[in-house]
């Protein structure tokens, strides 16, 4: 049996800074990045920040890990055509603002920007992607490697390893069935629920930590109410589609309903085909008359 457990972007606000609590977001980091992830500290983010404009429509989180890199994390609710270029600019932004003037390029941190969208981003048939920067030859088609010099100095073997990574979690693309580890966490990210035979790292944690049930009244309050607020934005987003959708179909009613006036249909025989009303098509033939 499984439990319903609060999203994962409401636990990353309130519940899952606590030191306490890392281990859960140690363990989702370790099985999507296939390595023993430990958080050192939890930076300031746009997260932190109490704003009535965005507080639910996305929710990030800046970590600094045992290597010394910078993993952002970042729930996006709704759909947004231009996120990619958000993404290279959180990345960017937090590169310039965890680097010191004056310092070695060496010290410029590694950052990991793992986004976990709950729309369709771009046009892909999996659910998880990875993006990394590597360098190919245009005549000879070889990768760029470090020297052994490089390697040795920045304790690298790959030149891809000093650049941003990236990550997508195109979580509602999922189809339920967890395969393996990462899969049981995209499960959890999908449907806040952890089955009991799943044994990734944190999704034990996480259904302690995250239980509705276990939580105080204050903070179920403010689940509740966080839940309501995505429910409002969801509506409000469907209700503009609706709008816009409606306004196209009814402009292209309307140009077939001119097409068919310049051709001598009469009134009825338009207002059939349309669907439009016999005062309408009166209104568009002395528009188009005059």
């Amino acid at each position: 049996m499984s439990k319903k457990l609060v999203r994962f972007d409401w636990a990353i606000k309130r519940l899952l800074r606590n030191k306490a609590n890392f281990v859960v977001l140690e363990g989702f980091l370790s099985e999507l990045l296939f390595d023993d992830i430990k958080i050192e500290q939890i930076l300031e983010s746009e997260g932190n920040q109490e704003t009535d404009d965005d507080k639910f429509n996305r929710v990030d989180i800046l970590t600094q890990n045992s290597k010394n890199e910078l993993i952002i994390i970042e729930i996006q609710n709704t759909y947004e055509i231009d996120y990619f270029h958000r993404m290279a600019y959180g990345v960017s932004k937090s590169i310039s603002e965890h680097h010191t003037l004056g310092n070695k390029y060496s010290e410029v941190k590694k950052v990991i920007s793992i986004n976990i969208v709950y729309f369709d981003l771009g046009h892909g048939q999996d659910y998880i992607y990875r993006g990394k920067t590597d360098f190919k030859g245009l005549h000879q088609n070889d990768i760029l490697e470090l020297s052994k010099k490089q390697k040795q100095t920045f304790s690298k073997e790959e030149v891809y390893e000093i650049f941003p990574e990236y990550y997508i979690l195109k979580v509602n693309q999922f189809n339920d069935i967890a395969k393996d580890t990462l899969d049981e966490w995209i499960y959890f990210l999908k449907n806040s629920e952890v089955k009991d035979s799943f044994n990734a790292k944190g999704l034990k944690e996480a259904n302690e930590v995250l239980d509705i049930m276990r939580l105080p009244a204050d903070d179920q309050y403010g689940y509740n109410r966080y839940m309501d607020s995505l429910s409002l934005k969801a509506s409000e987003i469907f209700s503009l589609q609706s709008e816009a959708e409606y306004k196209v179909r009814e402009d292209e009613k309307i140009e077939i309903a001119k097409n068919l006036i310049i051709i001598g249909l009469n009134d009825e025989i338009i207002s059939k085909s349309t669907g439009l009303t016999i005062e309408k098509i009166q209104e568009l033939r002395n528009e188009t008359e005059n």
